[in-house]
């Protein structure tokens, strides 16, 4: 650790929903979207609440619940203007109130320390990466989606970055920045309980609001638990 310190290789990882923000992205920008792209499409929304419905059945995973909502809300392609004049507005909104204020605190207390500010989440980099730009963040490690050409498809390729991809997401992000495990002191944050695996490889784990189950998880490995 002390060698990280010196080196400033000090990163600070964080979760976005529920976590930097105060609810959830994914639904209300496929609402938003198809509000603004293809209102005819939100005559939709009870299907893909039907996939939601599925998913929790276990009937289908994340993964293809996402892809279901996507294709049924915005259709199988998007083309960049569509995605633009969607995507801009959403993202100016959140900017304005979506964020927790005292996430955006702790995002410029640790850029003090010198840490490198990194979002990790399951939400779509089509937008998380402007998210993570907007916010002075490094880098957004966020669930691919398909492009074919300029346009944007519903595809996810690779895994939803959620729980176990979550943490081989980051890790294959320090690799290609030729980064030493060893040598970096790594903070993270997050709401959610399927990040423990990145909770337990992480040097600073800190559950953000957790809910009960988290709350007793932080307890025993002796977690720092925030209410932001």
């Amino acid at each position: 650790m002390d060698s990280a310190t010196e080196s400033g290789n000090k990163l600070s990882i964080f979760d976005l929903d529920r976590t930097l923000t105060r609810l959830p992205t994914y639904s209300p920008y496929l609402l938003h979207a198809a509000r603004t792209v293809a209102p005819w499409r939100l005559l939709l929304v009870p299907a893909a609440a039907a996939a939601t419905a599925a998913y929790k059945a276990g009937l289908i995973d994340r993964k293809r619940t996402k892809e279901l909502m996507h294709q049924l809300l915005l259709g199988p392609r998007l083309s960049a203007e569509a995605h633009e004049r969607a995507t801009a507005p959403f993202l100016a909104r959140l900017l304005a109130g979506g964020f927790r204020p005292a996430a955006l605190e702790q995002l410029a207390a640790d850029r003090a320390e010198g840490r490198r500010l990194i979002l990790a989440t399951a939400a779509p980099d089509h937008y998380a990466h402007r998210i993570a730009e907007s916010l002075g963040m490094e880098a957004a490690l966020a669930t691919k989606v398909r492009r074919e050409g300029d346009q944007l498809t519903h595809r996810i390729d690779g895994d939803n970055y959620r729980g176990v991809a979550k943490l081989q997401a980051i890790e294959a992000w320090i690799a290609e920045q030729s980064l030493d495990r060893d040598q970096l002191h790594v903070r993270f944050y997050s709401d959610n309980l399927t990040d423990v695996p990145t909770f337990e490889w992480a040097d600073e784990a800190i559950a953000v609001n957790p809910g009960a189950k988290l709350r007793r998880i932080a307890r025993e490995r002796g977690w720092r638990t925030v209410a932001w």
